[in-house]
């Protein structure tokens, strides 16, 4: 009995989740890859739910023994008082307290997240409805990146998360990803990496990780953007330096950006000659 209630209890754990992916049925949060998440998962298990489970026990508490000390049968006159000066100043000084203690670390996180290192790849992405288009501007490189539809997954491919054109990053080293949009509002969100930045048109957002691990991570669009709002997946790629260098050599000859704006030069001079 007590070896199922631990498997039970490990199971509801989210530090179980060992996954770059959601998974069914799964509690918490995906299992963190960069220092930044793995910070917000420390203050969300060892701050916030001690503290919201504390507060929530003592409120608990009250309401029992309001309904059980003061019930109608044991009380036939109700009480006249109105005022307590002590328990109003505990009950004002007490949430200041706790909101204090919590704001120390997420001050910390917040800033950490902020404050881009000086980076090692950039990446520009834009949301498009409803796709998403990325750019390595330091490479000269340009795709478009659209959800791979149901019937054409290959086996192991998630559904509704996986791309044509991944995005390729190489592991330790700092990412700083540019956010757009060319249309609505969209948001660049990756639960692995503690991501998330609105896209807005005519505005760039900027925010960064450090993958401390390989491995293929999934995220999406995390803004109300339109019917096909659960349709816009971002899959990233984090590898080895060598592994990444070999994705550019292919990339910049697949993806170069010079030949798309030739292309449009070759449409002007054809629609000018017309």
């Amino acid at each position: 009995m007590l070896k199922k209630f631990a498997y039970t209890l490990f199971l509801l754990l989210p530090g179980s989740v060992l996954a770059n992916q959601p998974k069914e049925w799964q509690l918490g949060f995906q299992k963190s890859a960069s220092e930044t998440m793995s910070d917000i998962v420390w203050f969300h298990d060892y701050m916030l739910l001690p503290v919201i489970t504390a507060i929530t026990v003592f409120v608990l508490f009250l309401i029992a023994y309001a309904c059980i000390r003061f019930r109608a049968s044991k009380n036939k006159e109700a009480s006249t008082t109105s005022h307590n000066t002590f328990i109003e100043v505990i009950w004002t000084l007490v949430p200041c307290l706790i909101l204090i203690v919590l704001a120390v670390p997420s001050f910390k996180v917040l800033y950490s997240q902020d404050e881009i290192p000086k980076a090692d790849v950039t990446i520009k992405a834009i949301g498009y409805q409803w796709y998403w288009g990325y750019e390595y501007p330091d490479e000269n490189i340009i795709f478009d990146s659209y959800m791979i539809e149901e019937k054409d997954l290959k086996e192991g491919q998630p559904r509704l998360l996986s791309v044509d054109n991944e995005v390729y990053v190489p592991v330790n080293k700092v990412v700083k990803v540019m956010i757009t949009a060319n249309d609505v509002l969209h948001a660049w969100a990756l639960p692995s990496f503690g991501v998330k930045r609105d896209a807005v048109p005519g505005r760039i957002n900027e925010t960064w990780f450090k993958a401390d691990r390989t491995g293929t991570f999934y995220g999406q669009c995390s803004e109300l953007c339109g019917i096909k709002h659960a349709f816009m997946p971002i899959t990233v790629n984090v590898v080895t330096e060598e592994e990444y260098n070999q994705w550019l050599e292919k990339a910049k000859v697949e993806f170069a950006k010079e030949e798309i704006n030739n292309n449009i030069k070759l449409a002007k001079q054809i629609k000018e000659i017309n």
